[in-house]
C-alpha cells in the first residue's frame, strides 16, 4: 500500500503560477506511475498528468506547454509545476499512484487539493 500526502493547492490570478507536491508514503520506485487528475464541479475526474517510475511522461491536451511533471527519488515526491494558470483550470486536484500486482493493479489516491484560479 502507499499514502499520498497533496499539499500547494491555492488561490490564484490567471496567468500565475503554482506548484502541487504530493509526497507518498513509500519510496516511488516501487510504484510503476503517479500522476495528477482534477475534477471540477459538475464533471467527471480527469487525467492531468502521469510520469513512469521510467520517466516517461504523459499530458492533456489543455495542459500541454503549461504544466510540467516530475518526480523526485530521494524525496519520494511528485510535483505538478502549473504555470500561464486558466480559470478552467479552477478544480480540485488529486495525487494518484499505481501499482501492478502479477496481472493485475491497484489506484491509490490522496485526499485532494484545491486549485482556484479566480482573479
Amino acid at each position: 500500500q502507499v499514502q499520498l500526502v497533496e499539499s500547494g493547492g491555492g488561490l490564484v490570478q490567471p496567468g500565475g503560477s503554482l506548484r502541487l507536491s504530493c509526497a507518498a508514503s513509500r519510496s516511488i520506485f516501487t510504484i510503476n506511475q503517479m500522476g495528477w487528475y482534477r475534477q471540477a464541479p459538475g464533471k467527471q475526474r480527469e487525467l492531468v498528468a502521469a510520469i513512469t517510475s521510467g520517466g516517461s511522461t504523459n499530458y492533456a491536451d489543455s495542459v500541454k506547454g503549461r504544466f510540467t511533471i516530475s518526480r523526485d527519488n530521494a524525496k519520494n515526491t511528485v510535483y505538478l509545476q502549473m504555470n500561464s494558470l486558466k480559470p478552467e483550470d479552477t478544480a480540485v486536484y488529486y495525487c494518484n499512484a499505481i501499482i501492478y500486482y502479477g496481472l493485475g493493479s491497484t489506484d491509490y489516491w490522496g485526499q485532494g487539493t484545491q486549485v482556484t484560479v479566480s482573479s
